[in-house]
């Protein structure tokens, strides 16, 4: 009985009951979406300031504002390598396995009459992207989660605060404060998300059924396979060359991880991922601009998924793309792949642009991922959050921001932990 007191297992026990409650009663799915939206709802009123106090913490109080800039070019740098890699990996693995190949193409009518998806779309207007960074209204930034904008409004506010000198203490004093508020709203939160969990399972399988998951098993099954290549192929190689062990780190977040699967979202789990990088002894100034960062910059799992489409859709139309196609696929995708926040769906309305940027595809293929994107969205969000606690590990090694002791004990046990026996119980 004592493990049911776990939350990861409370977590699996939701996602469970959420399958069966789905499976067996459909007509519950707008309830179970009700619950699950709340629940997302109640982590993203708190996501905007615990990213501006992160990053006003972590850029203001490190002092040395070269080794924070240093810090996030390398961060910077790192992603588009990683990112690169995701999209090469996506359109390698679709024309080897060629999941396209043998769908039924009356399936487009058929799903676009159902769920009204749109055919033509004006793609994305890269001017208004660009002057969109820029917040116009601060507070309206914050009340509508523009997280690029927010962003950007923090590191400005932190380096104008470090300016300040000694004067600027009081005020990084009082963020403090207000941070630590935020993390306990958010530690209260975190507990019901096995009800959320519940919620999202439910919604997803009373709505779309099993049936749908059947017609495009192949290109999901595919997508799966894709997205664990890159974690055990390509994060593995990359924890294991500077010294770690991914298997460990993802025992460490195993929680956060269930919680992701539940609420097909990464951005329920960003705040207590950064707690609980910083109890491994990441640098907090690190950590506080690695991850949010890399929630709009490294999303690995976006990326395979809209390589993977592409070459998905260019199938189920027998058109042949060329290599010099598909280099400009991953071109386009290195671009409109940094627009997808870590929010559910968004990454469909990014593959809809970047269909439309290509002007290769019919943009009527889009109507036959509707029934499975929110099974994929599951993927998406595992992968970007495992590769943004990767990028925090390696970069936070490369600036000696890491206490390598504190995270051997914490996460990979070699040492005994008695002076970290707290961080047994975190979430």
């Amino acid at each position: 009985m004592k493990y049911l007191k776990i939350l990861y297992v409370q977590v699996l026990i939701g996602i469970f009951l959420g399958v069966v409650a789905g499976y067996f009663f459909p007509a519950f799915a707008p309830v179970a979406k009700m619950i699950s939206e709340i629940f997302i709802n109640l982590i993203k009123m708190i996501i905007a300031p615990v990213i501006f106090f992160s990053i006003v913490l972590g850029i203001a109080g490190a002092g040395d504002l070269k080794k924070v800039g240093r810090a996030g070019v390398k961060g910077l740098i790192y992603f588009e390598v990683v990112t690169t890699l995701a999209i090469i990996i996506g359109l390698v693995m679709g024309n080897v396995i060629q999941p396209g190949k043998g769908v039924n193409k009356d399936l487009l009518a058929a799903e676009a009459a159902h769920a009204g998806v749109k055919t033509t779309t004006e793609g994305i207007d890269w001017k208004e992207f660009i002057v969109h960074i820029v917040p116009g209204n601060v507070v309206e930034a914050f009340a509508k989660g523009e997280i690029i904008q927010v962003l950007l409004f923090a590191v400005l506010f932190a380096v104008a605060l470090s300016k300040m000198g000694a004067a600027g203490k009081s005020v990084l004093h009082s963020f403090d404060k207000l941070n630590k508020v935020l993390f306990n709203i958010l530690h209260m939160v975190i507990r019901i998300s096995p009800i959320g969990a519940f919620g999202g399972m439910a919604y997803t399988i009373g709505k779309f059924g099993f049936a749908t998951l059947v017609v495009l098993g192949k290109l999901m099954a595919t997508f799966y396979l894709t997205g664990l290549l890159f974690i055990f192929v390509v994060l593995y190689l990359i924890m294991k060359y500077n010294g770690f062990s991914l298997w460990r780190l993802l025992g460490y977040i195993k929680a956060e991880l269930l919680i992701v699967l539940g609420a097909s979202s990464s951005e329920p789990v960003l705040p207590n991922l950064m707690e609980k990088l910083e109890r491994a002894g990441c640098n907090k100034s690190t950590v506080g601009l690695i991850i949010p960062a890399g929630y709009s910059f490294n999303l690995d799992g976006t990326s395979i998924y809209l390589s993977l489409s592409v070459i998905f859709l260019a199938q189920l139309f027998h058109i042949e793309m060329t290599l010099a196609q598909q280099l400009s696929v991953i071109g386009i995708l290195l671009l409109t792949s940094k627009g997808a926040a870590g929010v559910t769906g968004s990454g469909f309305l990014v593959l809809t642009s970047t269909l439309t940027a290509l002007k290769i595809i019919p943009l009527e293929g889009l109507a036959v991922l509707v029934g499975v994107d929110r099974f994929m969205s599951e993927g998406r969000a595992l992968v970007n959050v495992i590769g943004n606690t990767v990028a925090a590990i390696v970069v936070s090694k490369s600036e000696n921001e890491i206490d390598i002791k504190q995270y051997k004990a914490v996460v990979e046990f070699e040492k005994p932990r008695t002076e970290f026996d707290q961080t047994k119980r975190v979430l």
